[in-house]
């Protein structure tokens, strides 16, 4: 059901600037693609029925959003690529000349996504 006209701009505005996020994230190590493109279905799907369906088309983003439909699952290698780019995230804090608090924050909740992560089914597992 799509939403009132106000709140579906600010939607579809959600959805494109999440949309060029999840791009900009298969070129640049550390940004995310998938989180990205769960929530440009997630907008589009509430503020443009013909952005949800290229969405749900695309032959890179359709078996993400697919997946997750299909009872929150996350492919294996999307998996690695988030443990990856979180690993490097990881150095960067832990180098950084940042206050022990934001080091312990950052490191704290890169382990609970990355445990949360890993507790997803994968496509083709049993429910």
């Amino acid at each position: 059901m799509l939403a009132s006209r106000p709140l579906r701009w600010l939607l579809q505005a959600c959805a494109w600037l999440s949309l060029a996020l999840g791009i900009a994230g298969v070129f640049i190590p550390g940004l995310p693609t998938t989180v990205f493109i769960l929530i440009a279905g997630w907008a589009a799907a509430r503020s443009s029925e013909r952005l949800h369906r290229w969405l749900w088309r695309h032959r890179l983003f359709g078996p993400m959003l697919q997946d997750w439909a299909a009872g929150g699952r996350v492919s294996r290698r999307a998996k690695w690529s988030a443990s990856a780019a979180m690993a490097l995230g990881a150095i960067v804090v832990c180098w950084a000349p940042v206050p022990s608090w934001a080091r312990w924050f950052s490191l704290s909740s890169m382990a609970c996504v990355l445990a949360w992560l890993w507790s997803r089914p994968e496509p083709g597992a049993a429910p």
